[in-house]
């Protein structure tokens, strides 16, 4: 059997899981199954459309709960970073774009932790993945569907 692959992530990536992990099983179940011993109360099941709503949101919470669950299961920290000096899981980078002189900031992070509106973008990603272990200074170019990019790498810098 192929080994499941590991989930690479920071540590406050970790803790923001584990959290919504617990607060899935301790209050949003307890909370849902309120939900659905009123919904009983109303009679008929077959017309009750709160019944309804609250059997899909506990699907919903089950769902989460396992994908969490897996995600943990393989969940592997990369913030233990020994050269501070290059792009790693857990950095923050400030890029330059070459092309239209504009400079973007990225915390670079693993694939379950992307935000791109919120500046996380995964080691895996086109420009996740060409910075990696690269140094501030050097230049690297992004291969895309839409063409290739080059970015300076202005500045790195890890949370501590």
């Amino acid at each position: 059997m192929a080994e499941a692959k590991k989930n690479l992530m920071t540590y406050e990536g970790l803790q923001k899981l584990e959290a919504e992990l617990e607060d899935l099983k301790t209050n949003k179940r307890k909370a849902n199954s309120r939900d659905i011993a009123e919904a009983r109360e109303q009679g008929d099941l077959s017309e009750n459309a709160e019944y309804e709503a609250a059997k899909e949101e506990q699907r919903q919470i089950e769902n989460r709960i396992n994908e969490i669950t897996k995600i943990l299961k393989n969940a592997e920290i990369a913030d233990d970073i020994v050269d501070k000096s290059i792009v790693n899981i857990g950095s923050t980078v400030t890029l330059l774009d070459l092309e239209y002189d504009e400079e973007l900031t990225y915390k670079i992070v693993g694939s379950t932790e992307v935000n791109s509106l919120g500046g996380k973008i995964s080691n895996e990603s086109p420009v996740g993945a060409a910075i990696l272990h690269h140094k501030a200074g050097e230049t690297v170019t992004v291969e895309t569907e839409a063409g290739s990019f080059k970015y300076k790498i202005l500045s790195i810098s890890h949370d501590e």
